[in-house]
């Protein structure tokens, strides 16, 4: 898909209504639903962040989406894939501020060149005990990436088209956090493999862009 192609849906992104749960629940494991109605109490006081999924144009102007492979360290989500983001921070306006901060600290995309285009679903996250909101931004520019090493142990770009291409969807065998082996439904790209909450994420912006591209 090329970018321009991008950018001429982009009004009708902004303008039609996310999907909800029922597009992330496409992607959660078998347990979630059950784990969410459990966890009710928690969700009320749990801390906040938020990500960006962030499409730009690559230096053949097809449309790329970035990713991050978190560092390997002592805690939940250590060596997964992710959108770049984190928790929010007392200086922080808003959520969409956190979310930009977060993407300017974590691949070295300047906040003030990304325009962000949709609020999507908040998700909650039972191990960190987190409700993540993530959001759908657009630059306009071939980014240089910059990572912060503490964090990140590699930036990853995926074209946009194979995200949207169902046959990239795969059910797998994981360990969660929780030192239980399950088969999840994940997405399988770029031989890397995007599952639980981020695959629940993607899935949502994946059904919001299938309306209009």
């Amino acid at each position: 898909m090329t970018f321009n192609e991008f950018l001429n849906c982009i009004s009708k992104i902004e303008q039609i209504p996310v999907s909800g749960q029922e597009s992330q629940l496409k992607m959660s494991p078998p347990f979630r639903r059950e784990l969410i109605k459990l966890q009710q109490n928690n969700i009320k006081n749990a801390k906040q962040s938020a990500v960006l999924a962030l499409c730009y144009p690559n230096q053949n102007n097809k449309t790329m989406m970035v990713f991050i492979l978190r560092k390997t360290y002592k805690g939940v989500h250590s060596g997964q894939i992710g959108f770049p983001g984190g928790k929010t921070e007392e200086l922080d306006t808003s959520l969409k501020d956190t979310a930009l901060r977060e993407t300017e600290e974590e691949i070295g995309v300047s906040k003030s060149s990304i325009t962000i285009l949709k609020s999507m679903t908040s998700i909650y996250i039972p191990p960190s005990n987190f409700v993540v909101h993530p959001f759908l931004g657009v630059l306009n520019s071939t980014p240089i990436f910059k990572k912060e090493d503490k964090e990140v142990e590699q930036i990853i770009e995926i074209p946009l088209q194979d995200i949207l291409n169902d046959s990239n969807v795969i059910s797998t065998s994981v360990s969660t956090s929780y030192k239980v082996a399950v088969n999840v439904p994940a997405f399988k790209l770029k031989d890397q493999i995007i599952w639980g909450a981020t695959a629940m994420m993607l899935s949502e912006i994946k059904d919001l862009l299938k309306q209009v591209l």
